[in-house]
């Protein structure tokens, strides 16, 4: 595997270079190149040696860089909404967040669903992205011991960032609501409903934060 890494940073134009040099490297084609994956900074680039010019490729690589150096804006795009219960048995971990802010759980709510987030990345799971970054306030920590089990569709916080569980599997977060939009489908043509570059805004459901 080969590892671009840009400015150590959670930054929306340097992430964008690296979604941007990733599509690149995909659009060429390379034979033996089997996965190129976007991180927050990095550009992850796996390959099989035996059917690849490690040199070519590192030289196409630098080439395709090169010409993104000059990036200083991310394009705008429309937001996707996600319709979001909170609090109750949808997010049990409200009133935790809610104290680490010293403030209510409305007030969670509100600050929550204000922001317009960008999807850095994909991973831990399929269609699992990672948003950020959240209102410093309710910036709570993950759990120390993850649950085993966090049902399929809760949105979670964890330090800046936040996201949706697509599927049922263990995890760390802290838990404020429910959505029902399926995040991950393996039958539609583009299984996961979130991509790197994407925006997103939390909708509340009526009623939520009262």
């Amino acid at each position: 595997m080969l590892l671009v890494e840009f400015e150590p940073v959670i930054d929306p134009i340097v992430n964008e270079r690296a979604i941007m040099l990733a599509a690149r490297i995909r659009e060429r084609g390379a034979s033996g190149v089997l996965d190129v994956a976007p991180g927050y900074c990095t550009v992850a680039v796996h390959f099989d040696p035996l059917q690849i010019d490690l040199g070519a490729l590192e030289r196409s690589i630098a080439e395709e860089a090169s010409r993104i150096e000059g990036l200083v804006a991310v394009p705008a795009k429309a937001p996707i909404e996600i319709a979001v219960t909170y609090g109750g048995e949808h997010g049990p971990d409200i009133d935790a967040v809610a104290a680490y802010a010293g403030c209510t759980p409305a007030e969670v709510v509100k600050w929550h669903s204000a922001r317009t987030y960008r999807v850095y990345m994909l991973g831990f799971v399929p269609g699992f992205a990672y948003l950020g970054s959240v209102d410093p306030r309710i910036a709570a920590p993950r759990h120390r011991a993850p649950r085993e089990r966090v049902p399929a569709g809760s949105v979670g916080i964890a330090g800046e960032q936040t996201g949706v569980y697509p599927v049922t599997s263990p995890g760390g977060w802290q838990l404020i609501g429910h959505t029902s939009s399926p995040m991950f489908d393996p039958d539609r043509s583009s299984p996961s409903l979130l991509a790197p570059g994407d925006l997103v805004r939390f909708v509340p459901r009526l009623g939520d934060g009262a």
